[in-house]
C-alpha cells in the first residue's frame, strides 16, 4: 500500500439542533442552515467517505479497506472487523439541546439490529456560556419506568446536568443516558453504529411539524445505572501526550505539537485517526504531507511507522484501537 496522511470528504448532517458553526468555524461546505454533525471518517452503510487528496483520491474507505485489508486496518483488527471499518468520527455543533438518548451495547445491538453496540466519547472543542450536557440519571432516581412519563414538568428531577469547560473529555459507555447541551462545539469519537434511543427530546417539532418518534421501551432495556463521573482531567505541555480514554473500542490521546516532533508506531498494529481540535498543523508519513486546520481530520494507515509533526502550537486527538 501506498500509505500517506488521508483526508476523506466531511458528510454533512442536517439536524434539528444544529447551526453553522461548522461552517463558519471549520469551513464545512454548506447553504443549509442547520448543519449538526460532521461525519469525517465513516464506513456507516448509505455514508460511506470518499478521498480527497493524493494517489486515492475518489476511492472510498470501504475500497481502501477491501483492497488493502490488514495493511489499512491493522493484522489484527482485520481478523475482528474484517472489510466493515470500527470507528465513526465526528465533529457536533449543537445550536440548540440535542434529544436524551442512549445507546444499546454490542449484545442487545447484534440481537435487535444486527450491528454493532455504541460506546462514544466526546471531547469539548468550544462552547457559549453556561452549557451543559445531560449526563446519566439522578443518583436518586431508581425506577426507569419514569422515562415513559417525562414532561416539561419533571424533566428536571430525571436527568443529571453538568456545565462544561473547553477541552472536557466525557467518556460514555453503552447505556449510559446522555445529551449534548445547546452551545457544544465537539469532536465526537464511536463505534461504527447509528443506533440511537431518542428518551426525552423537549417537547419540539421536527423540520415538518410533528414530535420525533421516541423508543422508550427499547431505552429502558438499554439504560445502564453508572456513576455519573465521566468527565477526564488532565493538564499538557508542549509536546507532550495525554491519555483521554482507553477502552475496548478505541483509545484517545490528547497530543499538543509545539515546533517539531516524530511518533513510532510500529507497536501499534492499527490506522490512527488525528483530528485538530485546535491551531494548525503539517502531519508526515512516508515523505508525504497534509496540512491540518482546526475541525480537520487525516487517517494514517496501519502499515506506516513513524509520522512527523509540525507545528507552533497545535492540539490533536489522536485515535486508534
Amino acid at each position: 500500500m501506498i500509505a500517506y496522511p488521508i483526508k476523506f470528504a466531511p458528510i454533512l448532517k442536517e439536524k434539528v439542533w444544529g447551526g453553522r458553526k461548522l461552517n463558519t468555524l471549520f469551513n464545512k461546505s454548506s447553504l443549509r442552515e442547520a448543519i449538526g454533525e460532521s461525519w469525517e471518517i465513516s464506513g456507516v452503510k448509505d455514508n460511506i467517505s470518499k478521498v480527497v487528496n493524493g494517489i486515492y483520491k475518489g476511492k472510498t474507505l470501504n475500497e481502501l479497506l477491501q483492497n488493502y485489508k490488514e495493511q489499512f486496518l491493522g493484522k489484527s483488527h482485520y481478523k475482528v472487523f474484517g472489510n466493515t471499518f470500527p470507528l465513526l468520527i465526528k465533529f457536533l455543533d449543537a445550536k440548540k439541546d440535542l434529544s436524551v438518548q442512549v445507546h444499546p451495547d454490542d449484545a442487545m445491538a447484534k440481537t435487535n439490529h444486527n450491528s454493532f453496540g455504541k460506546t462514544e466519547m466526546w471531547y469539548i472543542i468550544d462552547h457559549e456560556e453556561d452549557a451543559e450536557i445531560v449526563l446519566g440519571l439522578k443518583e436518586t432516581l431508581d425506577d426507569l419506568s419514569i422515562l415513559s412519563n417525562i414532561t416539561a414538568s419533571n424533566v428536571n428531577t430525571v436527568f443529571n446536568t453538568e456545565k462544561v469547560h473547553k477541552g472536557d473529555t466525557y467518556y460514555i459507555p453503552a447505556g449510559k443516558i446522555h445529551a449534548i447541551g445547546a452551545g457544544v462545539l465537539a469532536a465526537e469519537i464511536q463505534q461504527t453504529s447509528d443506533i440511537t434511543y431518542r428518551v426525552y427530546d423537549w417537547d419540539r417539532p421536527d423540520a415538518s411539524g410533528k414530535l420525533r418518534e421516541l423508543h422508550t421501551e427499547q431505552a429502558i432495556a438499554a439504560t445502564k445505572k453508572m456513576p455519573h463521573k465521566s468527565r477526564k482531567e488532565y493538564a499538557i505541555g508542549p509536546n507532550e501526550e495525554v491519555d483521554l480514554v482507553h477502552c475496548d473500542y478505541f483509545t484517545t490521546n490528547m497530543m499538543r505539537i509545539s515546533y517539531c516532533h516524530t511518533k513510532d508506531y510500529s507497536n501499534i498494529d492499527s490506522f490512527v485517526i488525528f483530528m485538530c481540535v485546535e491551531g494548525t498543523v503539517t502531519i508526515g508519513a512516508n515523505g508525504k504531507t497534509e496540512v491540518l486546520h482546526t475541525g480537520e481530520t487525516v487517517l494514517i494507515p496501519a502499515c506506516v511507522n513513524n509520522v512527523f509533526f509540525t507545528s507552533h502550537n497545535a492540539k490533536l486527538l489522536e485515535v486508534y484501537i
